[in-house]
């Protein structure tokens, strides 16, 4: 009996072994890759796609998917950074818009996402579409939105720049000197997920719906309800994670957040979250984020061709499924 176990075991993990066998390889390639600096670099690397992967952790959850997720991000990221300009600056997006504390521009954006994850839930859970033609239809339209917007007069498609400090505080402080706080934003919101989808009600019917829908009606979920929530806490995460991207680059354009979505899903799966729902951690989630960012880190580090790496990170993604289904046929 334990040798099945383990073999099972073995098989459920093989795709992460491979990797750690992999980052192995590349601290025996280049010794300089364990370092303090590097990893401080790879966590900061990690927060905002941490953030995408608990917000699509969601419909994942949900047997779902959301391919909008990462168009949010750029939408996201061309608000707040649109709003949060400092005044002197020459070529301000908004220029008779007055100083606004740095958490109106934040709220704002995060209400706007909000709105389009309720658009998203209500598609699915009343209108009965599929999740991926649903989420595939509001990608095209919120980036269409982002490109109308970011494209108006005096801005003409110009990147954004001259963000406050107060924005980029979140980038530009270090806890304890060393550690960005947005890898302490990125801790909090693990922490928070875990907590929503472990010890409260409406965690525990997230999981019951993601099994199965028909049973948790029988038993009295309002399913409807949770698909709606989850999609506008999804999207108020990846709303999130783009304010953190133009906190960590000081500026935006409308192509921000392209396929963050794919990077988000494979992470999850990689992680353990099953694509078929009701399956899934918020720990799996997190290793396959850090195990991802290690592995697009070191290989840049050790100077593999950035080519090459699009196939590996083709090859881990398409394992990584074809072992989800495969547990889960």
């Amino acid at each position: 009996m334990k040798t099945v176990n383990l073999k099972k075991l073995l098989i459920d993990k093989s795709l992460i072994i491979v990797l750690l066998l992999m980052i192995v390889g590349m601290i025996i390639i280049e010794p300089s890759f364990l370092q303090w600096r590097v990893l401080t670099d790879i966590l900061t690397q990690s927060a905002v796609k941490m953030i995408c992967a608990l917000g699509l952790m969601f419909p994942l959850l949900l047997g779902g998917t959301d391919l909008s997720g990462g168009r949010q991000v750029g939408l996201a990221a061309v608000l707040v950074a649109s709003m949060s300009q400092m005044m002197d600056y020459s070529n301000r997006f908004w220029p008779n818009l007055p100083y606004l504390p740095i958490i109106v521009p934040i709220l704002i954006t995060l209400a706007v996402v909000a709105v389009i994850g309720a658009a998203n839930g209500f598609m699915i859970a009343k209108l009965k579409m599929l999740p991926f033609i649903a989420t595939y239809g509001m990608s095209t339209i919120v980036y269409g939105i982002n490109c109308l917007y970011f494209s108006k007069e005096p801005n003409n498609s110009q990147p954004i720049g001259g963000i406050r400090d107060d924005l980029k505080f979140l980038s530009s402080y270090k806890l304890f000197g060393q550690i960005s706080l947005l890898v302490v934003i990125a801790i909090a919101a693990i922490i928070i997920v875990w907590f929503v989808l472990n010890k409260t009600v409406f965690g525990k019917n997230i999981y019951i719906v993601g099994g199965s829908p028909e049973a948790a009606k029988v038993s009295g979920i309002n399913v409807h309800k949770i698909i709606i929530a989850v999609f506008i806490i999804e999207s108020c995460l990846v709303g999130l994670a783009g304010i953190m991207e133009v906190a960590r680059t000081g500026g935006a354009n409308s192509s921000y957040g392209n396929a963050y979505e794919f990077d988000a899903i494979s992470s999850c799966v990689v992680g353990g979250v099953s694509l078929s729902g009701g399956v899934g951690k918020v720990s799996g989630a997190v290793i396959g984020v850090i195990i991802f960012t290690i592995i697009s880190y070191g290989l840049a580090f050790i100077g593999v061709n950035a080519n090459w790496q699009l196939i590996i990170k083709g090859l881990i993604i398409c394992i990584a499924v074809a072992l989800d289904m495969r547990k889960n046929a």
